[in-house]
């Protein structure tokens, strides 16, 4: 079943086309993602998709019965209203009544009983229960809480970014919606969240259209790809690294296609000079056709990058020690006798809730703030190359090869030769002309990336960087990754990008919170199986332990906690009803990582996964059930 179609859609902004007469659609269950550089399009995109835009032609389709929600890059909330009034401004019933139920709820919370009477919580409830609407209310809390969204009745004005961010996200997964369409979701959430919204949309039975530059969040969530490059739309079935071969096999067919039409416009291109401009027929059209094919040699043509190693300063024998070092704000404990001896080369990762203390850490390190006990000492040969999240400014009124140059004219390449500033900025996506662009004009997204090559043209042998994959479409952090992983110098990164982490970081510093920070040798991923595995022994732990506490029942002559017959065999029934269901959503998964089958395959893969998932729970729930009364 279609929900939805873009058809022929073509959009320009100024001089600039972004992408011409583009077409595809979505069938229900698809859950697809959408990439480019970032300002080629895709937030116009999905803006025209959602109906805040229109295109220059085409046409966008969505089918009549199906509900759409949206989350764009900005928010469009009231700043008079409160979180209550932008989370749940539709006039539903079941809204309404989950909001009077919400609203009392809360108001008892902090105490305000006269605001709410017994006769008022009565009736809210009773509403409830006539809309059927506890699992609503239910998904609801579940949602709110995982976004550490407590006070609805705060003023949206007196949010931050982040907290705005996570509350219009809040707003959109909420909505009952069929096809939802979600421009940078993960952008201000930490890890732990990520990862809570990652296993919700996966499992969630809807159609989702979205826009990410975390890799990890992409191929966990999305069957499919689409990719708009140079104006053109391209579709790959299949997980990112499917997309990563596809593209490349793309691009090597293009490169050969785009010789083979230079040599042919040479040849025609003699042809125009040196013969006589006839007026046959014949040659009229040889003319036109010279133009056709001069167009398409003139169309910029996207190539693979190559590999970039720049050469580091050396560095000593000894490189930074961190000594019993304590740190605390007047309401919390961010770092309690922490000591650590970094060796030559090594890479660490930094991990943790927001609010737990990273960015102060790496501040510690870079001397902006002074620890309450112990020291930070670096070695003599140490010159740190820092990217800090927010704070850093440059003159508006120059442009951005003067500031490169400010800090760099060359840079040393691994190989001893050198590089110019403009062909660094240029290998980064910061094309030749956009160099002569002046700061001020550059979005927020292309200052960060400005500041964070300043940082690494600097030569340091030492980088701290927190956060900074943040607004960089993926390209770039390809780029970047290539960069810091052939970077010879030591390292410590924050980051929320599983992906990154997974590829560049020897091990983690975990921070834990209330001061407490633990140093897992292994990749992000290694941490989280390791973290999932001593959950699952703590658990079983904490439930023997209630066994062996609770009384001692008195013995009876017969058993009634043994199986009856009837309970055997659904037992037995239990464990082959399991095993064919994992089997069925290992195939599947198979089925849509290989990339083959139609739309509609996809869409049935889909659908059917999203089912398997919960009845797994289910039926191992009531096993487990069984199989504790057996003994």
């Amino acid at each position: 079943m279609n929900y939805l179609t873009v058809d022929k859609v073509s959009k320009s902004v100024g001089e600039k086309e972004l992408f011409h007469q583009i077409t595809f659609g979505l069938e229900k269950g698809q859950k697809s993602a959408l990439i480019a550089r970032n300002g080629t399009g895709k937030s116009t995109l999905l803006n025209i998709i959602a109906g805040y835009d229109t295109p220059d032609e085409g046409q966008v389709i969505i089918r009549n019965d199906i509900t759409v929600s949206y989350l764009p890059q900005m928010d469009s909330f009231n700043e008079d209203d409160s979180v209550m009034e932008c989370l749940f401004n539709e006039e539903t019933p079941i809204v309404t009544a989950v909001k009077e139920y919400e609203t009392c709820v809360t108001l008892l919370e902090q105490g305000l009983h006269d605001r709410v009477p017994q006769a008022r919580m009565d009736n809210a409830i009773l509403e409830m229960d006539r809309l059927n609407a506890w699992d609503y209310e239910a998904k609801i809390k579940e949602i709110l809480s995982k976004f550490g969204i407590n006070n609805i009745f705060k003023n949206i004005n007196e949010l931050s970014g982040g907290q705005r961010k996570k509350t219009a996200l809040a707003k959109t997964l909420i909505a009952d919606t069929d096809l939802l369409i979600l421009d940078e979701p993960t952008n201000h959430l930490d890890v732990e969240m990520i990862e809570w919204l990652e296993g919700y949309l996966s499992t969630a039975n809807i159609t989702l259209l979205m826009v990410t530059h975390d890799r990890a969040f992409l191929d966990n969530v999305c069957s499919d790809i689409f990719e708009l490059s140079n104006g053109n739309l391209y579709h790959y079935k299949g997980k990112y690294d499917y997309y990563v071969e596809k593209k490349t096999e793309r691009l090597a067919n293009e490169s050969a296609e785009y010789e083979r039409l230079r040599n042919l416009y040479r040849r025609e291109l003699e042809w125009v000079h040196t013969s006589p401009q006839a007026r046959t027929t014949k040659a009229r059209a040889r003319i036109n056709n010279f133009e056709k094919l001069q167009e398409q040699v003139n169309r910029k043509v996207e190539a693979a990058p190559e590999a970039f190693k720049v050469q580091s300063e050396r560095i000593g024998h000894k490189i930074l020690e961190i000594s019993h070092l304590d740190f605390a704000y007047p309401d919390q404990t961010i770092i309690r006798d922490f000591s650590y001896i970094f060796k030559k080369g090594e890479k660490c990762g930094v991990v943790g809730k927001n609010g737990t203390g990273k960015s102060t850490f790496l501040k510690m390190i870079m001397g902006e703030v002074r620890p309450d006990g112990g020291k930070i000492t670096p070695g003599l040969t140490i010159q740190f190359g820092y990217f800090c999240q927010n704070d850093f400014t440059y003159p508006g009124n120059k442009i951005v090869l003067e500031l490169v140059k400010e800090h760099a004219e060359y840079i040393r390449m691994d190989n001893g030769n050198f590089i110019s500033a403009a062909q660094f900025l240029n290998h980064f996506g910061f094309p030749f002309k956009q160099q002569y662009t002046y700061y001020e004009d550059l979005s927020g997204g292309e200052r960060r990336k400005l500041h964070l090559l300043i940082t690494l043209l600097k030569n340091p042998n030492f980088l701290i960087l927190d956060e900074p994959t943040n607004d960089f479409d993926i390209d770039t952090l390809n780029l970047l990754e290539d960069f810091l992983t052939n970077f010879e110098g030591c390292m410590i990164i924050v980051s929320h990008d599983r992906w990154l982490m997974n590829k560049l970081v020897d091990h983690i510093f975990v921070f834990e919170g209330n001061g407490e920070i633990k140093d897992y040798y292994g990749n992000y991923t290694e941490y989280r199986q390791a973290k999932d595995k001593q959950l699952r022994i703590q658990k079983r732990a904490e439930k023997l332990l209630r066994e062996q506490e609770a009384p001692v029942k008195p013995i009876r002559v017969a058993n009634t906690n043994k199986l009856t017959y009837k309970e055997k065999r659904e037992m037995e029934t239990l464990e082959q009803e399991i095993a064919g269901l994992e089997q069925e959503k290992a195939d599947i998964e198979a089925k849509m990582s290989a990339g083959q089958g139609s739309a509609d395959d996809f869409a049935a893969w889909g659908k059917r996964y999203a089912e398997i998932s919960p009845m797994i729970e289910e039926k191992t729930m009531r096993w487990l059930e069984l199989s504790e009364k057996e003994g």
